[in-house]
C-alpha cells in the first residue's frame, strides 16, 4: 500500500479529534496585537516552530512513535506521563486530554490497531494526544519520522486557519506564508531527530502567557 495514504489520513483535518477547535494561544496574541499582519505572523510561527516545537514537543512526539513502533510499552508509558505532567497551562492540558480521548475513541474502534496498543490504550486513565498519535502512526504503519512530520503539518495548518479566522489574511497569504515556513518544518523535524533526550526543553513563556490569558478572553472563536 501507499504510505501517503496513511501520512495523508493522519495529517486530514478530517480526523475526528478537534484539533482545529483550539488556537495554542495564537487567537490571544492577535487580540493583543502582538500578531497583527502577515509579517508579525510569521515571526510567531517562526519562534513557535523552533524555540518550541523543535526543542521539546516534537522529539517527546518522535521518541512516543519510536517507542511504540518498537514495542516498548514501558518506554512509552513512561513517555506518556512525561507529555501529560509538560501541560503547562489548564487550556493545553485540556487540549491535549481532549484529542487524545477523542483518538482513543477512533482507534479503540478500527482494525488496525492490535492486541498490545489496545491493552495500553485500555490502561490509561487518560490518554493525551501524543499516546494516540504514536499508537495510530503503529495502526497504520507510519514510520516514527513520517508520523512527526504529520504532526508538524497539521500543527502549521491549524495556525494557518487561525490566523485566516482572526486576521485580515487570505488564502492566498496564507499560501505565501506556507511557502516561508515550510523548510522550517523541515529544520524543526531534523533537529528534533537529532536531539539528545537529556537536552529536552523549552522555556515558551510568551505561549504559556497567552494560552493563561486566552482561557479569560471575553469574546473567542477557539475552544479553552
Amino acid at each position: 500500500m501507499n504510505p501517503a495514504w496513511a501520512l495523508l489520513r493522519l495529517a486530514s483535518p478530517q480526523l475526528p479529534i478537534g484539533g482545529y477547535s483550539y488556537s495554542q494561544g495564537l487567537e490571544m496574541a492577535v487580540e493583543q496585537q502582538r500578531v497583527n499582519d502577515p509579517e508579525s505572523a510569521r515571526h510567531w510561527l517562526r519562534d513557535q516552530l523552533l524555540l518550541n516545537l523543535a526543542r521539546f514537543e516534537a522529539p517527546l512526539l518522535l521518541a512516543h512513535c519510536q517507542a511504540a513502533a518498537d514495542q516498548d510499552w514501558a518506554a512509552l508509558q513512561r513517555l506518556c506521563d512525561e507529555h501529560r505532567a509538560s501541560r503547562e497551562t489548564r487550556e493545553l492540558y485540556q487540549e491535549s486530554r481532549q484529542m487524545g480521548y477523542s483518538l482513543k475513541q477512533l482507534l479503540e474502534g478500527l482494525p488496525e490497531l492490535d492486541a498490545p496498543a489496545r491493552e495500553l490504550l485500555a490502561r490509561q486513565d487518560e490518554a493525551h494526544l501524543a499516546l494516540g498519535w504514536a499508537l495510530a502512526a503503529r495502526a497504520w504503519g507510519m514510520r516514527p519520522e513520517d508520523a512527526l512530520a504529520a504532526w508538524l503539518w497539521s500543527w502549521l495548518e491549524n495556525q494557518l486557519a487561525v490566523l485566516m479566522k482572526t486576521l485580515p489574511l487570505g488564502q492566498q497569504a496564507a499560501q505565501r506564508l506556507t511557502s516561508e515556513l515550510l523548510p522550517l518544518l523541515q529544520q524543526a523535524q531534523g533537529h528534533a531527530a537529532n536531539l539528545d533526550p537529556h537536552h529536552y526543553g523549552s522555556a515558551a513563556f510568551g505561549l504559556s502567557l497567552a494560552s493563561m490569558a486566552h482561557e479569560r478572553q471575553y469574546s473567542r472563536l477557539f475552544r479553552s
